[in-house]
């Protein structure tokens, strides 16, 4: 039996230092019992070996994660508040329902499924700058960072773009450190709006993505209605809230590299390997969903216990030593290897949507603007009390 006063007990600096703190974790053992901010124990994988072999040993199982979560959250014999609409996802599945789902969705979120969509973020992109330009300063969050991604997956999943403050107030909530019934209540809200989306879309489908959805077969195969609510979840929140973090946290990273800024002024060939750079050095998710363990497992030099949750650290393993000088930001690095989108049969389904985006976007920020600074110090901004995402709270800008 583990000893609590064993665990390392993570508090804001977890958020607020990541990068120093992950690196003492990963420098004294790959492999850390830890408690989150928040009071949630859990081993925490910071190593990059390490952190690959939790997403492809069936060993660490996803099945229904979420369940044990609100029986250690709430107890075993209390009444769950979060929603059973939202479990049934992608992220809380293992083969073969996962495998079932991901195939039934996938196929939208190819590269060359997405290539279309390039001349509508062209124009939404461009909106977004019009209305930025001319301003003595802007909130590049609230601005461009938000709207951007917002208005795509609105558009691509069918949603009303004026519900996107709630979606977006109840998304924020549901990875935030937060307490378990805020969380609870922000999940019925979200299943409740995307329940009645669904019937609508079955009613009278549109052309969309959760109209295809709603309608697809796969050999006879349908989603149901709770995989229906859950799938647009996952689509919806992760469709904007990784890409959010890749626009302002790649930009931050710029600014305080200016010779990197330089490079990328010169060569727009770069925007491609600049976006991989980015997703590296500030990785937007902060920590995986939660796994747990079917048996004991030895993984790291030490042995985790039947029954107990596992969680990768993108953000530590992504500054490993797996990468040359991994506290430097190049964007001339060969792209590749990193584990901002995930790895294995979790891999995020919609990397290459992110993936076009951020190059869109910060070629077209370059293009329009020729002067970009920071207003405040970077010792000035905070970063989101979030454990899940890595990502700036605001983003003052000078643009010229």
């Amino acid at each position: 039996m583990l000893d609590m006063r064993d665990a390392l007990l993570l508090g804001e600096e977890f958020i607020q230092d990541s990068h120093t703190v992950a690196a003492g974790m990963r420098e004294t053992t790959p492999v850390r019992f830890a408690v989150l901010p928040g009071g949630f124990p859990v081993w925490l994988v910071t190593g990059y070996a390490e952190a690959r072999a939790v997403m492809t040993d069936a060993r660490f199982s996803s099945h229904r994660v979420y369940d044990r979560l609100e029986r250690l959250r709430i107890g075993p014999d209390a009444e769950s508040s979060f929603s059973d609409d939202l479990v049934m996802n992608l992220l809380n599945l293992d083969p073969p329902d996962h495998t079932r789902l991901r195939k039934l969705v996938a196929k939208a979120f190819t590269t060359r499924s997405v290539e279309p969509m390039r001349e509508r973020i062209e124009q939404i992109t461009d909106e977004l700058l019009d209305a930025m330009a001319g301003k003595d300063s802007v909130e590049f969050l609230a601005d461009f960072a938000y709207p951007l991604p917002i208005q795509v997956i609105c558009e691509l999943l069918g949603v009303p773009f004026a519900d996107r403050d709630d979606f977006v107030d109840w998304s924020r909530t549901m990875v935030a450190a937060t307490t378990p019934e805020e969380i609870g209540a922000a999940s019925m809200r979200m299943a409740a709006y995307l329940g009645d989306l669904v019937e609508a879309k079955r009613a009278g489908p549109t052309e969309d993505l959760l109209s295809e959805l709603v309608h697809v077969s796969e050999d006879g195969d349908r989603l149901s209605r709770r995989e229906l609510i859950a799938t647009a979840v996952v689509l919806l929140t992760g469709g904007f809230e990784t890409t959010v973090n890749l626009l302002s946290s790649g930009m931050l990273a710029l600014l305080r590299h200016p010779d990197q800024l330089a490079l990328l002024r010169a060569d727009r060939s770069l925007l491609r390997n600049a976006v991989e750079e980015f997703l590296r050095y500030e990785t937007p998710n902060n920590l995986s969903s939660p796994r747990y363990t079917t048996e004991d497992v030895e993984l790291g030099g030490v042995r985790i216990p039947e029954g107990h949750f596992v969680m990768v650290s993108w953000l530590a393993a992504n500054r490993s030593d797996r990468f040359a000088e991994p506290d430097r930001l190049d964007i001339t690095r060969a792209a590749g290897g990193h584990l901002a989108f995930g790895h294995g049969m979790h891999y995020c389904v919609g990397a290459p949507l992110a993936r076009l985006e951020g190059e869109i976007a910060f070629g077209r920020l370059l293009d329009r603007f020729t002067e970009i600074e920071l207003v405040s110090t970077v010792d000035e901004l905070r970063w989101r009390h979030s454990t899940a995402m890595h990502g700036l709270e605001t983003l003052t800008l000078r643009l010229r």
